[in-house]
């Protein structure tokens, strides 16, 4: 499996990538959509929604189960990846690029020393 060494981790699988605007973009590990199976359904809340840390910010939908989605650091989701309502598979097929979930305005980027690196994030997944 691959982890990205641009991006940071958390221990339920999701993933953080940094902008330069000072927002991140944010989705599911390839780990993650594996263990999840095919993905049917995607919901995710709405953008302006403010969220703490490990917040559920939506959930995931696959054949054999559902799961909630956690947000990795405190912010506002500014927008949400639309495009997965009629194309969910894109989180299998593409977890790190057309499958991310959500971009959100960073309240405290001190949050990120919380996070895992790619090798530590493989430690655990």
């Amino acid at each position: 499996m691959s982890y990205p060494s641009d991006l940071y981790y958390t221990e339920d699988h999701e993933w953080l990538r940094l902008n330069d605007d000072g927002t991140a973009t944010v989705g599911i590990t390839e780990f993650a959509e594996g263990e999840l199976g095919d993905i049917v359904f995607v919901e995710l809340e709405p953008e302006g929604t403010e969220l703490s840390a490990g917040d559920v910010y939506g959930t995931v939908e696959a054949v054999k189960t559902v799961s909630e989605l956690f947000m990795p650091m405190s912010g506002t989701i500014i927008e949400v990846n639309n495009s997965l309502e009629s194309a969910p598979e894109q989180v299998n097929e593409d977890p790190y690029g057309d499958g991310w979930m959500v971009v959100i305005e960073l309240e405290d980027e001190s949050e990120l020393d919380d996070l895992l690196d790619a090798e530590e994030y493989a430690d655990v997944a």
